[in-house]
């Protein structure tokens, strides 16, 4: 039923989008608590001396809202999502409320190093920065051992890895979509890049050395491996001169800030861009084929 509600809404969000100019928001990011089981050498949320954690009320009157604004699908993010709990509820007390609320689809971003065989989600996203020792010099020794774990134990039919590449793990890209290919658990792998937010800069991988890996990830694409970028989307991020539709997606931190679009525009990154997701969404209004069969893939 979802599935029908999807392929229904989709189109109708579309054309307002892109002919009538009515960008709403189509999905929303929200952040239910910035505690965390691990310090990854990109985060600074973990150095906060005391963790925030969002109230079951609070979520439901942001889901309300984001609904109201015309989001239909939502991705709990962290910190740990799977770490919330709010007197009897948990992680799957938020999945159901979002059902009951009208959302067609709900996705959780997790860093696997718990059990989740029991996520009650739609979809799945593991953070993998690498294999082996490339995943653990960023996320901590034994984190990727732990998650290959917690991956094989899942049981999730729509459970996929998100790589964020940067200078760190790039030279681990092609044996990172290798493992996803040969995994049976993963569906796909998404590949972006690392945005440079305040006390990351660090991170950011040189621009000349990102577009030699956007031309090993569409070779690899190509060559029929699953990736969930499209060829339109990543040939929009080799160099960032592009139109940004980033207003499809709202976001909603983990301290009640409320933003229409990607925070990187506040942050003032938007020329050092990494998210995948603002060149899928130009490729989708310039009606790329490749990327809106892509996003009915991944949506659907």
């Amino acid at each position: 039923m979802n599935n029908i509600k999807s392929l229904l809404y989709l189109p109708l969000w579309f054309f307002k989008a892109r002919f009538l100019g009515r960008l709403k928001p189509l999905q929303t990011v929200l952040f239910v608590n910035d505690n965390c089981n691990l310090r990854c050498r990109h985060c600074t949320v973990y150095a906060r001396e005391q963790a925030t954690v969002k109230s079951y009320s609070q979520i439901r009157e942001e889901l309300i809202y984001s609904y109201d604004l015309g989001s239909r699908f939502v991705d709990f993010e962290g910190g740990e999502p799977t770490l919330w709990r709010f007197d009897e509820y948990n992680l799957n007390s938020l999945i159901r409320l979002a059902k009951s609320i009208g959302f067609h689809s709900t996705t959780i971003t997790t860093n696997a190093q718990r059990p989740f065989s029991d996520s009650e989600a739609d979809s799945i996203w593991v953070s993998l920065d690498g294999i082996g020792k490339y995943h653990d010099e960023i996320r901590g020794e034994g984190t990727f051992q732990r998650l290959c774990d917690n991956i094989a134990t899942a049981n999730h039919p729509k459970l996929s890895v998100n790589m964020v590449i940067n200078n760190l793990n790039y030279s681990s890209v092609e044996e990172t979509i290798d493992f996803a290919r040969k995994n049976r658990h993963i569906k796909s792998i998404a590949l972006n890049f690392h945005t440079p937010f305040e006390g990351s800069e660090d991170l950011m991988l040189d621009m000349a050395i990102r577009r030699e890996v956007i031309d090993l990830i569409i070779n690899k694409k190509k060559a029929g491996f699953p990736i969930m970028n499209s060829v339109s989307g990543l040939k929009c991020m080799k160099d960032l001169n592009f139109k940004k539709y980033c207003r499809i997606t709202n976001f909603i931190m983990v301290d009640g800030t409320r933003y229409p679009e990607c925070q990187g525009k506040t942050a003032g990154v938007c020329d050092r861009c990494g998210f995948a997701m603002a060149g899928e969404m130009n490729a989708v209004f310039n009606l790329r084929p490749d990327t809106i069969f892509a996003g009915i893939g991944l949506r659907v």
